[in-house]
């Protein structure tokens, strides 16, 4: 048993958008021998790349779920997903990540490290995910795969170092130096299939020697026995690789490849490197929480013997039905065996067992930790942990960013409606990021999500997949309330109705928080004159207080309340009057600690050529943001902004139109920033307007 899980690996590929994520996994399927021919992503042949099986990816050319396949390399089975590089489908990145052993971060040999190569590389650094990086590209103009490995030291503060080096670059690219095996490799046959491996060639000796120097240096603070053997010049391929390997799996080593998915180049030799460097299921150690012992630490282990956990990490609507895919990461999960959903309390049996490759889907009987698989028909949500019933452990969830963006939509007939409420249902269990909610005061639909792209793709997915016809309003922004100023409260509610009444009185003051979390609570009550039953109840109050603020009319954020006096009523006093007392005491204070608004600040990279660096700045200007870095390299510019959101909102046309079409931008959340004064009285003035017409 060991020893399937021993030549298993589960990696991801993760890269900024366009780096050719789709396009090596396109590769690595063709090699494995798991499709018989290639299909582009933008393909002439109106095929569209295997792993892109939804049609608006195929129509865009991006990835916008991950995709799940399963390959055998040289008798490894490697289980795949293929993630999207767009920030707006981040939450794909984050549940693959948090299932994978292991990944593959793919960059552009022009472009370097990008913006989206720096959150990718925190998603990974969070999930503690070891990686190989992959220099994708190197037949392209300009292409210099050195300046990426030193980008990947400087930028995102990897220990990088080759360990292969191009021979040729641009459009002389025709194969790889490896620096472990000391040997040239070249990819030959029409579609680079055919690997020769001859003596590196006198020209390129030298700098092999070097590179080959810097990586035996970095690889043998890994191993005694490899630095030993380097001083002495004995070092074996076997004592590089094991060096290499416990370097990567510490997280403080990361390997450089290099290739060209596009042209066949490399590919062979990244999946070799794949089952050298990255971890089987028996290198990781997950745990989870166990629920019946006060939530202690529970290690699992990748044993088949003990009784099965896995966590159900995306959800997907299929043809026949919910489609629940999971990693499995102790015990075995067999067809017609029984699981608990730890979430739900419920008990349920496993009916169809998947393999899945893209859309494809293969029926199995049984499968064992390590294995990503899917299941059919289970009601759950993402997330869940599924366990034997003899057990109540729970995985721990992964990091969920909250929605910046919403919009509000309407069915235009009846039939509509009732398809929109479906598929709103199912997108709120696939995605955690998408969110959906009817407005009290206007009472309109409303849905949120992480960009304007992830919300034009569901409401585009309505349209197709549940033929909902509806109308969307315009981008709305997540504005935030909070305080400025310590504000003291003395509340008393009283409310007499026949027989018994109601009576609480609360004392305190509010002030700003610290910034670290959104609500703070603390009684400071002595000598019981609050019983201590009735202290949540006055922090339920503050809770629903904040949940709209009487400012702008949105959420508050970064408040502590004290509480430190108060009385009650031998027979009035409950705790529902003390839940209005707090309610009450929380929006007479904040009326007085000066409220203010805040908005949205996002992270904004624009790339293009340096000729429009000045249109850039001035674009960019203009919509209230900050720069915060520019840089060039040779003919191209990268500048990083800081925008308020609310100014961001078509930016990609006009971003368009001012640099011929030439540069591209992406955007991602930052901070929550004050709204200027003059912004914060328009807000004022609507919310205030509104509310007198509801009062009407």
């Amino acid at each position: 048993m060991s020893d399937k899980l021993a030549k298993m690996r589960n990696i991801g590929i993760s890269a900024h958008i366009d780096s050719g994520k789709t396009t090596l996994t396109e590769r690595i399927l063709f090699f494995c021998e798991k499709i018989h021919a290639i299909h582009e992503v933008r393909g002439k042949d109106g095929v569209g790349a295997t792993m892109d099986s939804m049609e608006l990816e195929r129509e865009r050319g991006i990835t916008i779920q991950s995709a799940s396949t399963n390959v055998t390399w040289k008798d490894h089975p490697i289980n795949i997903i293929d993630t999207p590089g767009h920030v707006d489908f981040t939450i794909e990145v984050e549940r693959a990540l948090r299932v994978l052993d292991g990944a593959v971060l793919i960059l552009d040999s022009v472009a370097g490290v990008q913006s989206q190569s720096i959150t990718v590389d925190r998603q990974l650094k969070r999930y503690k995910v070891p990686r190989l990086a992959f220099v994708n590209k190197c037949d392209r103009t300009g292409a210099d795969p050195l300046k990426v490995c030193n980008q990947l030291r400087e930028k995102l503060g990897l220990n990088a170092v080759m360990a292969q080096l191009p021979i040729g670059l641009e459009d002389k690219h025709v194969g790889i130096i490896d620096l472990v095996a000391m040997n040239a490799v070249y990819f030959e046959g029409e579609q680079g299939s055919e690997l020769r491996v001859t003596e590196i060639p006198g020209e390129l000796r030298e700098q092999a020697d070097e590179h080959r120097e810097i990586l035996l240096d970095a690889a043998s603070m890994f191993d005694e026995e490899l630095m030993e053997a380097a001083l002495e010049g004995t070092a074996t391929v076997e004592q590089i690789q094991k060096a290499i390997r416990a370097g990567v799996l510490s997280n403080e080593l990361c390997p450089v490849f290099v290739g060209s998915a596009y042209k066949n180049k490399g590919v062979q030799t990244l999946l070799d490197a794949v089952l050298a460097y990255l971890p089987t299921p028996l290198d990781v150690t997950n745990k989870a929480l166990d629920l019946d012992n006060d939530e202690a630490e529970f290690i699992t282990y990748s044993d088949e013997s003990k009784p099965a956990v896995a966590l159900a990490f995306k959800l997907e609507d299929g043809q026949y039905g919910q489609l629940t895919y999971i990693r499995i990461y102790q015990g075995m999960v067999r067809k017609g065996s029984d699981l608990f959903n730890v979430r739900s309390r419920k008990k349920f049996k496993v009916g169809r067992l998947i393999r899945m490759h893209a859309n494809h889907m293969e029926d199995i009987s049984e499968a064992g930790a390590g294995d990503i698989v899917a299941l059919f028909g289970v009601d759950c949500a993402s997330g869940d942990t599924f366990c034997d019933p003899s057990l109540n452990v729970s995985m721990t969830s992964m990091f969920v960013p909250s929605p910046v963006i919403s919009l509000s939509i309407k069915p235009k007939d009846k039939a509509s409606s009732d398809r929109m409420g479906k598929a709103l249902g199912r997108f709120i269990k696939e995605d955690p990021t998408f969110r959906s909610y009817v407005d009290d005061e206007s009472n309109e639909t409303i849905i949120q999500g992480m960009g304007e792209l992830h919300l034009d793709v569901y409401v585009e997915r309505m349209r197709r997949e549940y033929k909902a016809d509806v109308e969307t309003g315009m981008p709305q922004v997540a504005y935030r309330e909070t305080i400025t100023a310590r504000s003291d409260f003395n509340y008393t509610h009283k409310k007499q109705t026949g027989g018994s009444g109601q009576f609480g009185r609360v004392a305190g003051y509010l002030e700003p928080g610290n910034g670290e979390v959104n609500y703070e609570f603390v009684s400071e009550i002595k000598g019981g004159v609050i019983p201590n039953e009735y202290i949540p109840s006055v922090s339920k109050g503050f809770q629903i207080a904040m949940d709209r603020g009487t400012f702008i009319g949105y959420p508050i954020v970064n408040v502590r309340g004290v509480i430190n006096d108060g009385s009650t009523h031998p027979v009035d006093s409950s705790d529902q009057a003390f839940q209005s007392a707090g309610l009450g005491a929380f929006r007479g204070a904040y009326e007085k600690a000066k409220p203010i608004a805040l908005e949205p600040i996002m992270k904004v990279t624009v790339e293009g050529p340096t000729e429009f660096q000045g249109n850039i700045f001035a674009a960019l200007n203009q919509r209230r943001g900050m720069i915060v870095a520019s840089s060039e390299d040779g003919n191209f510019c990268v500048v990083e902004a800081e925008v308020p959101l609310a100014e961001m909102f078509g930016f990609s046309t006009v971003l368009r139109s001012l640099t011929q079409g030439k540069a591209e931008y992406t955007m991602e959340f930052a901070k929550y920033g004050k709204v200027p004064q003059s912004i914060a009285e328009e807000l004022r003035e609507k919310f205030l307007k509104a509310k007198r017409e509801g009062n009407k």
